[in-house]
């Protein structure tokens, strides 16, 4: 019987600080990465071998699953995964070196058979890993295999009631394609901005979600009193954002937020607002010297940035224009000089000590109270090391190892003060 042998877990000392916590979790995390490609390796090994045969296994998913304890989605996906870095050499080596997370990986598997693996690697390792997946998502609506995706999810689309007589409830589920669902949830905000919702100091512990629901009886109810028989383009009554490639339309490669045959059925017959962006999806200035900021700068502002520019916020609601150079500072309302916040980060920039200050390069960054620049996605060693700082100086013997640098910070060892981070060059 194979003894199984337990390695102790060293936890942080309470003097330690939050920054050394902070390194410490992520050399953890870009070993646990390195890990992931090895397993995917050995995984890819395993089923060329056809080793699930010998388990009387079906497939090696079904052996995968049962023999790892993942679930049989999870199993197909990290087969699937490790097959698929067989051809991409770039993105198995940064896999390999931690670099990048098994999720960016699952992702990019998916379209760098549909774009350059150079310039997808070079995105996915500055952005975060729910931006990964909205570019190669994109990516793959472009590929004429997205029809048919598109039409599996419209027949797909569904609407069930249940009634729960007992509690005197009523669920409603329903299922659609993205942009037949977009109209929905535009018609439910509009009802709540429109002050269809009960709202008040005595109902002020009303959640969003209740708000929401109370919003969509609002909107069931202006239908059932509508006088009105005739249909009417429903073009002039809700407006919803998407974002294609010109060329993609053209049948050339690029980006789509829908399946490109979906969007092509859009613009068919609907009113169209065009945004010319550069290649750096930049919009073109639209503003004027003017404090408040007009419904198509605002446009504007939404297709560059998409919700909250903070690094790490996924917030696509409360989000308000952020004068970079405060107005009444001579800052002018244009799209150079506005950002989008959410009101949380909003309030941390102009209450908070917060600030936003510009690289060598031009781009934007910003920056915690302290002066140190917040990167988009994590700090990484290379952030955080002053020049001319080598990992043995940090350890303290030849011993360079994640696990020896770990040791060094959770021990006290290291130079801390030389892990400063920088701000971006």
């Amino acid at each position: 019987m194979t003894a199984l042998v337990r390695t102790p877990i060293d936890t942080m000392s309470p003097a330690q600080s939050i920054d050394d916590l902070d390194a410490a979790i992520w050399r953890l995390a870009s070993g646990i990465n390195s890990q992931s490609y090895r397993f995917l390796v050995l995984v890819r090994e395993f089923d060329d071998r056809f080793g699930w045969v010998k388990w009387s296994c079906r497939s090696c998913a079904e052996w995968l699953a049962w023999r790892c304890g993942l679930s049989v989605s999870a199993a197909r996906e990290h087969v699937r995964t490790a097959h698929a870095l067989r051809g991409l050499p770039a993105i198995s080596a940064a896999f390999a070196e931690g670099k990048l997370s098994y999720s960016k990986v699952r992702a990019l598997t998916r379209a760098a058979q549909l774009h350059d693996e150079d310039l997808l690697l070079a995105y996915a390792l500055q952005a975060t890993a729910a931006q990964v997946e909205e570019r190669c998502r994109q990516i793959r609506n472009v590929a004429p295999e997205s029809a048919d995706d598109a039409q599996r999810t419209w027949k797909r689309r569904s609407l069930s009631i249940w009634r729960n007589a007992a509690n005197g409830t009523l669920r409603i589920t329903v299922e659609l394609p993205i942009e037949e669902g977009e109209i929905i949830a535009r018609a439910i905000e509009r009802a709540v901005e429109a002050g269809d919702v009960a709202t008040g100091p005595e109902l002020g512990e009303q959640s969003w979600y209740s708000q929401q629901a109370d919003a969509l009886v609002a909107v069931a109810k202006t239908y059932l009193e509508s006088s009105s028989s005739e249909s009417s383009s429903t073009a002039d009554h809700y407006q919803v954002v998407v974002h294609v490639d010109e060329q993609s339309l053209r049948g050339g490669v690029g980006r789509s937020d829908l399946p490109i045959d979906t969007m092509k059925r859009l613009t068919c017959d609907g009113s169209l607002l065009t945004i010319v962006e550069d290649s750096d999806g930049t919009p073109l200035d639209v503003g004027r010297k003017k404090r408040t900021v007009s419904g198509a700068l605002k446009r504007a502002l939404w297709a560059r940035d998409r919700g909250c520019t903070f690094p790490g916020c996924a917030n696509k609601r409360y989000v308000d224009a952020h004068h970079v150079r405060h107005w009444a500072d001579g800052g002018d309302t244009s799209a150079d000089n506005l950002t989008l916040l959410c009101s949380y980060h909003h309030r941390l920039l102009h209450e908070g000590t917060y600030r936003i200050a510009h690289g060598a390069d031009g781009g934007r960054y910003f920056q915690r109270p302290d002066g140190r620049a917040i990167p988009r996605c994590g700090y990484r060693l290379d952030d955080v090391l002053d020049e001319g700082v080598e990992v043995a100086d940090l350890c303290g013997d030849e011993d360079t190892s994640a696990e020896a640098w770990l040791a060094a910070v959770v021990n006290g060892n290291a130079a801390t003060d030389a892990l400063r981070p920088r701000s971006p060059a």
